[in-house]
């Protein structure tokens, strides 16, 4: 008895030792995908604060840049959707929540009505996959840019001098700060050189425009695509990885397949059709 044991023992460590442990690079990218759609659920349904300033000279293409950021304290936020594509690396993670009443980013209260809403983030725990990932989430802010333009306008400033019939200098600058909340992402999509595409939709009420002044949009959508590049051939300045967070969270079983997503080359994307409940832009001062 005691050799049959020690057979059946000897067998199952020989059969162990030929089959590799199982790793955490999965779970850091499955879990780094689950903090960006939390993130993306905060942003749609509290808000964010966002400023850009742009500036030409002469002409000539100098910056554009967008900062954003947002804090929340949120719960029941579920995941409804977990595929993780071992070739890429890639995490794709679809977050649900239910909402009642909800004070915004702004302070203002709104009910939701018991409204579900659903969002997504993509992550990976290689850098080097990375690339169409932060294409996409620089689309976005971009959109968000412009939602913000389009709605609650922006500040400009302009100096031009001419001599002897010649431009002698152009300085034009544009400055724009506001929080946005309530902003759906309906679509999302890469082109063949992997520039990232995001079209957003916002629902809105009565805001206020850069003269203080009460504008009534009531029940008007306004909708905007924003890009992003993977590349700085602008500037032509290094690219690198994206730090992300970890966290703990609740749902759907994590499936493998194939996330589209070009991490070379190619066309990917998918469309999300939300209906919000209303959103809006204020100027932030």
């Amino acid at each position: 008895m005691k050799k049959v044991l020690l057979v059946i023992l000897g067998a199952a460590l020989v059969g162990a030792s030929v089959h590799t442990f199982a790793g955490n690079k999965k779970l850091m990218t499955v879990n780094a995908a689950k903090v960006i759609a939390e993130r993306a659920v905060v942003e749609s349904v509290i808000g964010l604060k966002v400023r850009s300033r742009e500036s030409v000279e002469d002409l000539i293409a100098q910056e554009v840049r967008v900062d954003a950021k947002t804090a929340a304290a949120i719960k029941g936020i579920e995941y409804t959707d977990i595929v993780y594509d071992p070739d890429k690396d890639i995490g794709q993670v679809e977050a649900s929540i239910q909402l009642g009443k909800v004070s915004n980013i702004v302070g203002k209260n709104i009910d939701y009505g018991g409204q579900t809403i659903k969002r997504f983030g993509f992550a990976t725990s290689t850098p080097a996959m990375a690339g169409p990932l932060q294409a996409l989430r620089a689309a976005e802010l971009d959109a968000y840019k412009q939602l913000a333009k389009v709605i609650v306008g922006f500040e400009i400033d302009s100096k031009t001098s001419v001599r002897d019939y010649l431009l002698e200098s152009d300085d034009v600058r544009a400055r724009m700060m506001a929080a946005i909340y309530g902003a759906d992402l309906v679509d999302y999509r890469w082109d063949e050189d992997g520039n990232g595409y995001v079209k957003m939709r916002l629902r809105f009420g009565q805001v206020e425009d850069v003269l203080n002044q009460k504008l009534n949009y009531d029940d008007e959508v306004i909708e905007v695509e924003g890009v992003g590049a993977q590349v700085d051939d602008f500037r032509e300045a290094p690219t690198g990885g994206i730090g992300m967070a970890a966290t703990v969270g609740r749902g759907a079983e994590i499936r493998e397949g194939i996330i589209d997503v070009p991490v070379s080359s190619g066309v990917g994307g998918q469309t999300r059709d939300t209906n919000g409940a209303g959103g809006g832009v204020d100027l932030l001062r």
